[in-house]
């Protein structure tokens, strides 16, 4: 069971093909160069690689404006380089999930060009049409200030075609049952080709109904049922991890109650409360976000990170809250994006401050859920916010201090490099940190081997140890008679706090500390007192080393 579901304790890895690894010297990443990087990425431990989109594509939104779903896009390579990239990850014990776009296609898929010229033609009602212009066009953009409408009108089809994403991404209609069958086929072409599982773009857009007359969308939720259905049909052990940024309280029709529908989802919740803890030093609002998307299915898992791709959506915060956050990482305009998010990494938003970017990773990599790391993350790679809107974070990956950070030979690299100020290549690149037994990248190695030894954060249940103090964080997870406790101080000044680990008897009296030699003892009355430092934070171990003798086989 535990083997089976291996997504409950992983290290997933996200990267994109194009800005990881140049081989041949055109300036864009490829599989040849990606696959050359794989005992990069087994050294510091992944466990899963989840690939942006590599599909064929014009590339007018990143690779998400599919043009053929079973071609690899020809400057990444061949569909041969993709099988043997995913048999030597194999090799090396890691797993692929890919991006599973199926939202919408480009303007320039066959299917859509085909649903153009032809009114009876099949592909016809593979999209959102409409004769008239509808009521609603400027209602729903998923990108306001950039994007104009949800409708635009087509000369050659004489109707109005729906996009909620850009217009050159027109929307499939995935109510129609011809589409969910190719779906299912997209799939299974791909779990063929090696892959274990799928990253599932825009997933409460995909299931939700479409077309002129929907007023207010209705999800239709057994359309993951049937596409999880698929997956274990096809390989047992395959997921699907959601792009779903939906509130609390429907996160269980996305899970599905017996745990049927999405094996994972990303926390979104708790994400931007996070980030309002870090900018605040507050934990109880992250608090209330952990205990909100507490329940869940047995085999179910959340998907736990700090950035991705995109912006950080701050959308759910109150405006308050969400100015807060503002201020403290994004006080510019052009820092920010959309009205709603800040576009930068992570390590310029904490101001290159290491003690802040450790505290960040580790509250991470200990709160319930899988871990979910970008590339260049672990270096502490930053941005350059010269780049139109999501592109400032999405620069090639930073190998060494040689021309073009030995992402390429070639002279024009496809995004450029970071070359200038703290975090420019010269400075933060990997050949210069796998050197210093104190850099960046190599506590991350640490803290992801260590993260693997702690299964109960992916696996247990967790409680939150009182401390009195806002800005301290204390969670508890318990496993198969097994506990581990961690503790972050959130404030930029240090901190002693008491508490009681509560469990019974003498079990939490010794705590072991797994990242340093400064374990703690409890006082006569089962109290713990600790001294935090400035953005301090600390992992133990309740009880001794023995802990793997104690662990039970079942559930307790």
């Amino acid at each position: 069971m535990i083997s089976d579901l291996w997504y409950k304790n992983a290290v997933i890895y996200c990267l994109s093909v194009a800005t990881y690894m140049d081989a041949n010297g055109d300036g864009v990443g490829d599989f040849a160069g990606l696959m050359r990087r794989l005992d990069y990425l087994h050294g510091l431990g992944v466990t899963a690689i989840w690939l942006m989109p590599f599909q064929a594509s014009p590339c007018r939104d990143d690779g998400y404006d599919i043009s053929n779903y079973y071609e690899v896009d020809g400057r990444y390579g061949t569909l041969g380089d993709f099988v043997e990239f995913t048999h030597a990850a194999k090799q090396r014990g890691i797993r692929v999930i890919i991006d599973l776009v199926v939202n919408h296609t480009s303007d320039q898929h066959g299917w859509f060009k085909e649903a153009r010229r032809d009114p009876k033609s099949h592909y016809r009602d593979w999209y959102v049409w409409s004769k008239r212009r509808p009521r609603d066009v400027n209602k729903g953009m998923v990108f306001p200030g950039v994007q104009k409408s949800t409708w635009s009108y087509d000369a050659v089809a004489r109707a109005w075609y729906f996009h909620r994403f850009f217009d050159f991404q027109p929307d499939l209609n995935t109510s129609n049952p011809h589409v969910q069958a190719e779906i299912l086929k997209i799939m299974g072409f791909w779990i063929q080709l090696g892959v274990s599982g799928f990253r599932m773009d825009a997933v409460p857009f995909v299931i939700a109904t479409k077309g002129p007359q929907v007023r207010k969308p209705i999800e239709q939720y057994e359309m993951l049922r049937f596409m999880r259905e698929f997956l274990q049909w096809r390989q047992g052990d395959a997921i699907i991890l959601a792009e779903a940024n939906v509130l609390p309280d429907t996160d269980m029709e996305y899970f599905g109650r017996a745990g049927d529908r999405m094996h994972m989802m990303f926390n979104f919740q708790a994400n931007q409360n996070l980030f309002y803890a870090l900018a605040a030093s507050d934990s109880r609002p992250l608090q209330k976000a952990l205990k909100a998307t507490r329940s869940r299915p047995k085999t179910a898992q959340w998907g736990m990170f700090l950035r991705n791709h995109d912006e950080l959506d701050l959308g759910r915060l109150s405006p308050q809250q969400r100015q807060t956050v503002f201020k403290a990482f994004g006080p510019e305009p052009d820092m920010q994006l959309y009205g709603r998010g800040i576009r930068r990494r992570l390590a310029p938003m904490l101001d290159g401050d290491r003690r802040r970017i450790e505290l960040a990773y580790s509250l991470m990599f200990t709160l319930p859920g899988t871990p979910v790391l970008r590339y260049g993350d672990e270096l502490g790679m930053g941005d350059d916010l010269r780049l139109p809107e999501r592109q400032c974070a999405r620069t090639p990956m930073q190998w060494s201090n040689e021309p073009c950070a030995g992402f390429t030979k070639g002279s024009k690299p496809i995004l450029p490099v970071v070359s200038s100020g703290p975090f420019g290549y010269e400075h933060v690149n990997a050949a210069r940190q796998r050197r210093d037994p104190n850099s960046m990248l190599n506590w991350t190695e640490r803290i992801i081997r260590m993260r693997k030894e702690v299964p109960e954060v992916g696996w247990g249940d967790f409680e939150m140890v009182a401390t009195r103090d806002a800005s301290v964080l204390a969670i508890r997870y318990d496993w198969r008679n097994n506990s581990v406790l961690f503790v972050h101080n959130l404030a930029s000044s240090p901190r002693e706090v008491s508490f009681t680990v509560g469990l019974k008897g003498q079990e939490g009296h010794l705590l072991v500390n797994l990242l340093s030699e400064d374990h703690n003892r409890a006082d006569g009355r089962g109290k713990h007192r600790l001294l935090l430092e400035a953005y301090g934070y600390r992992w133990y171990r309740v009880g001794g080393l023995d802990y793997l003798l104690k662990r039970s086989d079942v559930e307790m």
